[in-house]
């Protein structure tokens, strides 16, 4: 008979998927926003928890119901697709920028704050403690939900309550104006923002990580596994909507106490200062630390048993020790390098994930052809691949003033129409095929 799991252990994956998701980023992006929208709060919010919350959940659905992993999914549009886009992923929001960053953003948030002067020094010994902790906790994966799901992120939600509370409660000031493009077009505003949090594509790694926590529990049907997995999504889901929702509506009533920030960093510091006086630093410390300690874990635990299963020599601990390694370093020497890399790849690679979601996850009611796959991954290319390069600094003013006839490109989803033509174009391909095929049989 298939065991089945009990209520704690379901909360605790969920909890464990929330804490995955839950970067530093996640908790910067809402009070940038709610200071920007003002009044537009609502309508920024909802944009941001469709691309923020909405996207990933369907990426875990999407992977949960084809009992697959990203080679599966990449696999539909064609086989040599399937050999580069998973990899470039996992290296993307892995060792070439999301697990660095999570040890520098530690530092510069978590620990140079408390130190007299910054040093590179400081930098060393904070991000050499800290992959230390992430090794200690990635290298054996069997045990990640009971250590994050169960102990960590428990204490950062708490954290993150109490300073939501406080916001609720005492509100530094009211909500202010509208600023920017959240005048005009404040829910296309805040979509672009949780586009840009890039998480539809942690989803596609996260999913099969938790899927494998699922299955080393003993559950061994695919249903009941898929069960487990689209629940504990839906509990990470509620709990981001729950932190964005919250920090958002912190930044937008800041403005009177701290006045306009360039980013959400800076909002947090000011007013968790402002609303608990010299412990504010430290409890924005502490969160910060627990949200890219429990994503680094995450991150390491999946690229590591993605490559070792994707390269049979290299073992599971000697692919965490790799990346620990590799990471420390890069977050020590050549981090900025690497982000100025890595952001134009994640411009370029995101639309595409998000049609490769989308498409499979209608496979999953209705048969698609790959010549669908083929023509609605190229349409997002496209655009998304001369975006990425317009980011890098390598923009065409003829290629510019043609796409900006495109509808939704100054919004920033300049990939959407052109994905859906050449879906359709790819569906039309498909029918003619089929119908020549039936012809010729006659």
């Amino acid at each position: 008979m298939e065991r089945k799991l009990p209520l704690k252990e379901i909360i605790a994956l969920g909890f464990f998927m929330f804490a995955l998701f839950l970067g530093a980023g996640n908790i910067i992006f809402p009070p940038l926003l709610g200071q920007q929208a003002g009044e537009s709060l609502l309508s920024a919010t909802i944009g941001f928890l469709a691309t923020g919350v909405g996207l990933p959940l369907l990426a875990v659905f999407t992977i949960a119901r084809s009992g697959g992993d990203l080679n599966d999914l990449s696999n539909r549009v064609h086989p040599a697709f399937a050999k580069v886009f998973p990899v470039i992923i996992y290296l993307t929001i892995g060792p070439l920028f999301g697990i660095p960053r999570t040890g520098t953003v530690t530092y510069e948030i978590g620990v140079a704050p408390f130190l007299p002067n910054e040093s590179s020094m400081g930098l060393f010994i904070s991000t050499l403690v800290f992959f230390l902790i992430t090794y200690w906790l990635a290298l054996n994966p069997a045990k990640l939900v009971d250590r994050v799901g169960k102990v960590l992120t428990p204490l950062l939600l708490l954290l993150i309550v109490v300073i939501s509370i406080r916001g609720f409660a005492s509100p530094i000031g009211s909500i202010g104006e509208a600023v920017g493009k959240y005048r005009d077009g404040a829910f296309f505003g805040g979509f672009v923002e949780g586009y840009l949090t890039m998480d539809a594509i942690a989803a596609l790694v996260f999913g099969v990580v938790v899927i494998n926590r699922v299955q080393e529990m003993g559950i061994k049907s695919a249903a009941v596994i898929r069960s487990y997995t689209i629940k504990a999504g839906i509990i990470a889901g509620m709990g981001l909507s729950f932190v964005y929702i919250s920090l958002s509506f912190i930044g937008a009533t800041s403005v009177e106490g701290v006045g306009m920030q360039e980013n959400g960093g800076d909002i947090l510091s000011s007013v968790t200062s402002l609303l608990f006086g010299p412990f504010g630093s430290i409890i924005l410390a502490l969160v910060i630390t627990g949200a890219c300690l429990t994503t680094s874990v995450g991150l390491v635990a999946a690229c590591s048993e993605y490559l070792s299963q994707r390269f049979p020599r290299l073992s599971y601990p000697v692919v965490v020790t790799i990346l620990c390694l590799f990471s420390f370093t890069i977050s020590n020497l050549g981090l900025s390098q690497l982000i100025s890399f890595s952001i134009p790849l994640l411009i370029t690679i995101y639309p595409i994930a998000i049609v490769l979601i989308l498409l499979s996850l209608l496979h999953s009611y209705l048969p698609v052809s790959r010549a669908v796959y083929i023509g609605a991954t190229i349409g997002a290319g496209i655009i998304s691949l001369y975006d990425g390069l317009s980011t890098a600094g390598i923009e065409i003013a003829s290629i510019s003033r043609a796409f900006s006839f495109i509808p939704l490109y100054t919004n920033g989803l300049g990939w959407l129409i052109p994905s859906i033509v050449g879906g359709l174009i790819g569906l039309l391909f498909q029918y003619t095929k089929l119908f020549n095929l039936a012809a010729s049989s006659k």
